[in-house]
């Protein structure tokens, strides 16, 4: 039972670590490059989204390990834990791979791929804002999703913790 104490108080503070990255984008990063004009914004964003791409591994740990330790968590709750608290577990671990891990799998990292494979010395003018316009709005309507979802499910981890 202690074991699974330590998987929910981990999955717990790493997805709410990825929730407050994301609070970050959506509240500070995105809307200050916003200001910018349009091959500046997007030279920013590329600069800011090399340092996630080169693998920095503390970022990756708290990204990918809040899924690892929600999964971890909930099979553990499986042996541990009574069923409500199991299912409660597995549902969250769902949530987490659907509400934060896939759109950005989908939406986000083939954005930011886009935006990496551009050499903005060459670019013209109106690729550039043609680029911004199909980036911007779903980088951050997806962005702000997830970033709800991280922070109802640090919420929903914590009552979790309430009933171990």
């Amino acid at each position: 039972m202690l074991l699974l104490k330590v998987f929910v108080v981990t999955a717990t503070v790493l997805t709410g670590l990825v929730g407050g990255i994301a609070f970050v984008f959506a509240a500070v990063v995105m809307p200050g490059l916003a200001m910018l004009p349009d091959r500046d914004f997007l030279r920013a964003f590329q600069k800011v989204d090399a340092v996630i791409q080169a693998n920095q591994p503390l970022f990756l740990f708290v990204w990918i390990g809040s899924f690892v330790f929600a999964v971890t968590a909930s099979v553990s709750g499986f042996v541990w834990a009574d069923r409500p608290t199991a299912w409660g577990l597995a549902a969250i671990a769902a949530a987490s791979f659907g509400g934060i891990h896939l759109p950005t799998a989908t939406i986000n990292i083939p954005l930011n791929n886009r935006v990496q494979a551009v050499d903005f010395d060459a670019a013209g003018d109106a690729e550039v804002a043609d680029l911004r316009r199909r980036f911007e709005t779903p980088w951050n309507r997806a962005n702000t999703f997830r970033t709800v979802v991280a922070v109802l499910l640090t919420a929903s981890l914590g009552g979790m913790l309430l009933r171990l």
